[in-house]
């Protein structure tokens, strides 16, 4: 997460130190998301106390942690997610009625 962009770190709770830790000894310290090919758990070193659902629910149960990896690739598609949700501006360009095209054959 960009924290130099981000409003996030000011909405996370006073304990959230203790928070994290316990995350981190609950996960034994191995990033939990599931490979794709074995699903089994990644196993590498976990960095990033994540928000199974995304928002401001911080019980533990709404809590895993990730590798920096598999952290990046879960919040490009959650921002993709939220992009696509948003509407789009249209164009304020007139639309001109095209003359029909004759028919060569």
């Amino acid at each position: 997460m960009a924290w130099e962009t981000s409003n996030r770190r000011e909405r996370l709770p006073d304990n959230w130190a203790a928070i994290r830790r316990r995350i981190i000894r609950r996960d034994g310290g191995v990033c939990v998301a599931p490979l794709l090919d074995s699903g089994q758990r990644c196993g590498e070193y976990g960095t990033d106390v994540d928000h199974i659902i995304p928002g401001d629910n911080h019980d533990l149960s709404n809590l895993q942690l990730l590798c920096r990896w598999h952290h990046t690739r879960k919040t490009q598609r959650e921002s993709a997610a939220a992009r696509a949700m948003r509407p789009r501006p249209q164009a304020n360009v007139p639309r001109v009625e095209r003359e029909a095209t004759p028919d060569p054959w």
